[in-house]
């Protein structure tokens, strides 16, 4: 595995908390930039080249996860879920709370267990707001000493090879794709007519922020969002509600949240279903009912950009390990950078 990949795969970077994944990205895009600069919000512009257009790439920073709300007198935490957690997944799981001095602190996810449940509370799944946090000291004021109220909690940091060129690692969303606007910079050519802003944005995951935020300064003639979406290829899913498969290649999104998220303009689709065809890159294409990017806020900034989305299927999203297909990412690269040539000239 790619070590700027993996990096990016076990950093902490729970939205509103990006501070360590945004020194990895100024890092990787600052050997592929000509300027790369952290603004207010968190979120990370790098700059690539001259010209008469401006273009975007986005690929959010941020990771779902929790953050301490409370500590028990008998030294258990209790957590609020940042982004969209089922809290289903979490009991049993292994976390850890980075402290205001970088440590992580490991814990295990407590609930009650169900052999003292009453026939009525086994029948109810389990909410979060039951489930604590259990890093093996025994009252508050031993926790104090390494926690404290408002530290963010991540998933047990995890990423490797299952087999071939199927990976898998916390955070794929969107890590994996942080990685790909890294590559997709390195690849341009160099004589591109055109500014080439690459915006690792912060807290997309509650609710688009950062994608707002970049795209009304660097206000682009036209923004591609590279994210994850959804594999179908799983048990429990039928190809109606996601076909996308693991190395079929990267998914164009054309339409998000049934139309409340991104509808990508036809002048769009069509200009990256060309490139896709002209070179001969995998791809599939995605309609989807839930779920949304930075492009629903960024193509309705200002008074509106022209916006793309390339997703890479990802299997298991939102939850502590993801499972992808790195072929599928380079194939996120390669249209991604067709597109921005294309789009160059035409747009």
């Amino acid at each position: 595995m790619d070590k700027l990949l993996k990096d990016l795969l076990l950093s902490d970077g729970v939205s509103g908390y990006e501070e360590n994944v945004a020194k990895i990205m100024k890092g990787a895009l600052s050997k592929v930039a000509d300027f790369v600069e952290t603004d207010n919000f968190g979120n990370v512009i790098a700059k690539k080249g001259k010209g008469k257009k401006k273009i975007m790439i986005a690929a959010h920073m941020d990771e779902i996860g929790l953050v301490v709300k409370h500590i028990s007198s008998n030294g258990f935490i209790y957590f609020v879920k940042v982004g969209a957690i089922n809290d289903s997944i979490l009991p049993g799981i292994v976390v850890e709370i980075v402290n205001k001095k970088g440590e992580h602190i490991k814990g295990v996810l407590g609930t009650k267990p169900p052999h003292l449940m009453s026939a009525e509370e086994a029948k109810k799944p389990v909410k979060f707001d039951s489930m604590f946090i259990d890093i093996g000291l025994g009252s508050r004021k031993e926790v104090e000493k390494v926690v404290e109220i408002g530290d963010q909690i991540i998933f047990e940091p995890n990423a490797g090879v299952l087999n071939g060129d199927i990976y898998y690692g916390k955070a794929a969303d969107n890590r994996i794709s942080c990685y790909a606007m890294v590559k997709v910079l390195e690849k341009l050519p160099k004589n591109l007519d055109a500014e080439v802003y690459a915006c690792a944005t912060a807290q997309e995951e509650v609710g688009l922020k950062g994608g707002k935020t970049s795209s009304f300064k660097v206000n682009p003639d036209f923004a591609l969002v590279i994210d994850t979406t959804v594999a179908g290829d799983m048990p429990g899913i039928e190809e109606k509600v996601s076909a996308l498969k693991l190395g079929a290649g990267v998914a164009l999104t054309f339409l998000e949240a049934s139309g409340r998220g991104t509808i990508v303009p036809q002048k769009v689709r069509q200009l990256m279903l060309e490139a896709a065809k002209k070179n001969k890159i995998a791809h599939q294409i995605d309609i989807i009912d839930g779920g949304m990017t930075d492009g629903a806020i960024i193509y309705t900034n200002r008074e509106g950009i022209l916006t793309g989305i390339l997703s890479i299927p990802t299997r298991y999203i939102h939850a502590p390990t993801s499972v992808f297909n790195i072929k599928d990412v380079e194939s996120a690269v390669d249209l991604a950078v067709e597109t921005i040539k294309k789009a160059a000239k035409e747009i």
